[in-house]
């Protein structure tokens, strides 16, 4: 688990106006909550968050106003539909030894049996409850050698110690669905034949 120190500056200023110019200024509006407290209204340094939004479910260790340091993970990211910059962010306080529940990528390896049958990720991210400053980057699951109709539960992935999930045990994850059979040769003759007449 990575941990990502960002120097934060608390506003005063809101509204689309106010947002405007923060990003002018290549900086993110943010609001911190959690834990029962009145939200705090940051920004933060634009491309030092989005480098650190790259990892799923980072650990910010935010230095607010060079005063107090506070641990967050990300809750909500917005951007840019066609640009791709953040437009806001949303981070969730946390304590070190807390419990949070995060959804985790779910990284595929190995080859499926032949028969050019499709994989269906049914979920492509786990939910899962774990330490704040232990959370996994991703969990990888192998599908080597699996054949059409069969699937991977959440209760088949194995997690890191301390980590548990946050879902249904028989909650499929993955499957495999058979290939679309093509139409053979007499087929396409029948076809061809009913066609002309």
């Amino acid at each position: 688990m990575s941990e990502v120190k960002l120097s934060a500056e608390t506003r005063t200023e809101f509204g689309k106006g106010a947002a405007r110019r923060i990003r002018r200024d290549n900086k993110v509006p943010v609001v911190l909550y959690g834990h029962g407290s009145d939200p705090l209204h940051l920004t933060l340094p634009g491309h030092d968050l989005l480098l650190a939004l790259r990892t799923p479910n980072v650990l910010i260790s935010l230095d607010i106003d060079g005063k107090t340091n506070e641990l967050a993970i990300p809750k909500a990211v917005q951007r840019d539909p066609l640009k791709g910059f953040l437009e806001h962010v949303d981070l969730l306080l946390v304590k070190r030894g807390e419990k949070v529940t995060v959804e985790i990528p779910v990284h595929v390896e190995g080859e499926l049996a032949p028969g050019g049958n499709l994989l269906e990720h049914v979920l492509d991210a786990l939910p899962v409850e774990a330490e704040a400053t232990h959370i996994p980057e991703a969990v990888t699951v192998s599908v080597e050698g699996l054949a059409a109709g069969a699937s991977i539960h959440a209760k088949d992935i194995t997690l890191p110690n301390g980590v548990s999930l946050a879902v249904d045990e028989d909650a499929v994850v993955i499957q495999v669905l058979q290939a679309q059979v093509e139409e053979t040769e007499g087929e396409a003759a029948e076809g061809e034949e009913a066609a002309e007449a």
